[in-house]
């Protein structure tokens, strides 16, 4: 007789090895190019305007973050509250990120990096970039703070590590 439901789901194991690659991004070449570009600027200069150009698109995505009734306090956000969008708006640009508080100090832990084989070639430029948009995004939705790059890929690092 049969049996009402689902069929039971059987399982075994195979010697077949799994991987998954993430696929190249496109904007690679236009990463390579302009961390070029940078190169002909004096390293400071070029950090600068990479910082400079990572803050002001970081604000431009802090003001598309609605806020949030549980996450606002007298019309300002905590900055706890604040990193937490700030690692989510990240994710959703590629960098698979998420904060974390670890003593006094809160992170921003990004455990991919979009801008592939240019951030390893042009890390200062490249890094500038993430850091500046983290600033502006926080600025945008809490407060001006000055975050600091404690880890990075291109330095050796197992993540980039940005931390208030």
């Amino acid at each position: 007789t049969p049996v009402a439901g689902r069929p039971a789901k059987r399982y075994r194991a195979t010697s077949l090895q799994t991987s998954v690659q993430l696929p190249s991004r496109r904007d690679d070449l236009l990463a390579t190019l302009l961390a070029r570009a940078l190169e002909l600027l004096p390293p400071e200069e070029a950090e600068r305007m990479a910082d400079s150009v990572g803050y002001e698109y970081g604000q431009v995505l802090a003001a598309r973050i609605a806020p949030s009734a549980d996450s606002v306090a007298h019309g300002q956000r905590s900055v706890k509250a604040a990193l937490g969008l700030v690692a989510d708006a990240l994710t959703a640009h590629g960098f698979a990120a998420h904060a974390e508080a670890r003593g006094p100090k809160l992170q921003i832990i990004n455990d991919h990096c979009p801008f592939g084989a240019a951030a390893d070639e042009y890390p200062h430029v490249v890094c500038a970039v993430d850091r500046g948009m983290i600033r502006g995004m926080l600025a945008g939705l809490a407060a001006d703070t000055d975050p600091t790059l404690t880890e990075s890929r291109p330095d050796g690092g197992d993540h980039c590590v940005v931390q208030l």
